[in-house]
């Protein structure tokens, strides 16, 4: 059983970075939109490819037009954190209880 609780708390460990690392890169997008960088640039074209799609799903959701503000990356930060703060202690307990 104590090969289960390890695997979750790797698990958790891994899921706690992986979404500190996504949290890092879309803040990184909204600091390049205030900016008008190169769209060729490699490592822009990374950013947008990797958070358009999820902030593209929380613009359809949004019902109304915020004025010319975007506001998704901010509704996507609240979102990764809430993420960390639930999902990555929610692991670690259970994997405590499986008998770490």
């Amino acid at each position: 059983m104590f090969v289960i609780s390890y695997f979750l708390l790797a698990l958790a460990t891994v899921l706690h970075y992986v979404l500190y690392t996504y949290m890092l890169i879309v803040i990184a997008r909204a600091l390049l939109s205030w900016v008008s960088p190169d769209p060729y640039n490699p490592i822009v074209r990374f950013l947008y490819s990797v958070t358009e799609p999820a902030l593209f799903r929380i613009r359809r959701l949004l019902p109304f037009d915020m004025g010319g503000l975007d506001f998704t990356p901010m509704i996507l930060i609240l979102l990764l954190i809430f993420l960390d703060q639930f999902a990555v202690p929610t692991l670690t307990r259970i994997a405590y209880l499986l008998g770490l």
